[in-house]
């Protein structure tokens, strides 16, 4: 993890495999950003959202014990060559996604972090995956100005480049970037430097790797294109 070291232990008492994270904490504005992640995940209960079983303050960290997943990083199913994802893939993967998010919208919370290295596969071979990291999540209530300055430029939709207002296609957008690189292994708005990639997000600027698409459906451009629009 990003803000943590996790690790995999075992609960003595049933032999059951779980993540123990644990992440270091320096005064009190790193200890609430982390009481936050716990709230947040305290209210998940979907089978897309991983889970949170307990967590443990101590002095110079607080450690989050949550369900242990064996899968990997959806991003390394994108960059292994000998994955060959198919279309159908793609669609499992964005449909929990869909699932995931929906979820955490109908509980009014944003994860404004989606990407493909916060979806974990529950293990090697199948296709089930769960969306981790509640580390920028916010709850948002609606009409609501929340702005927000922080995440990974290529997933980043342009009200956060640009500092706007943000809400639940903010997230969307999110989704709308992963399925274009589930679907062609490419990232539509990365540039050669991280200013580069937001100056291609503010404006919208991307398009449809003609070689990548040329096998896909109209419905899977249908729906990245759908998504990947500048809020008004």
């Amino acid at each position: 993890g990003r803000f943590g070291q996790v690790h995999k232990c075992t609960e003595i008492s049933t032999g059951l495999n779980l993540a123990a994270k644990i992440i270091k904490v320096k005064g009190a504005k790193e200890r609430e950003e982390v009481k936050n992640e716990i709230n947040v995940m305290n209210q998940l209960n979907h089978v897309n959202l991983i889970q949170l079983y307990d967590a443990f303050e101590a002095k110079n960290n607080i450690t989050l014990i949550m369900e242990y997943l064996d899968g990997g990083e959806l991003f390394d199913r994108i960059t292994d060559e000998s994955c060959n994802l198919t279309e159908l893939d793609a669609i499992l993967f964005t449909k929990q996604i869909c699932e995931g998010v929906q979820y955490l919208h109908q509980h009014y919370i944003l994860h404004l972090d989606l990407k493909p290295e916060n979806v974990l596969c529950v293990n090697r071979t199948g296709n089930q995956i769960k969306i981790i990291d509640f580390g920028l999540a916010r709850r948002y209530k609606p009409r609501e100005k929340l702005k927000v300055n922080f995440g990974t430029p290529e997933f980043l939709a342009p009200e956060v480049v640009n500092y706007d207002f943000v809400s639940y296609p903010t997230d969307m957008w999110s989704v709308g970037v992963i399925t274009y690189m589930l679907l062609s292994g490419l990232s539509p708005f990365l540039g050669e430097t991280d200013a580069e990639t937001m100056n291609y997000v503010v404006n919208c600027s991307w398009d449809f790797d003609a070689e990548a698409f040329e096998q896909l459906s109209e419905e899977a451009k249908d729906f990245i294109s759908r998504l990947l629009v500048k809020e008004k």
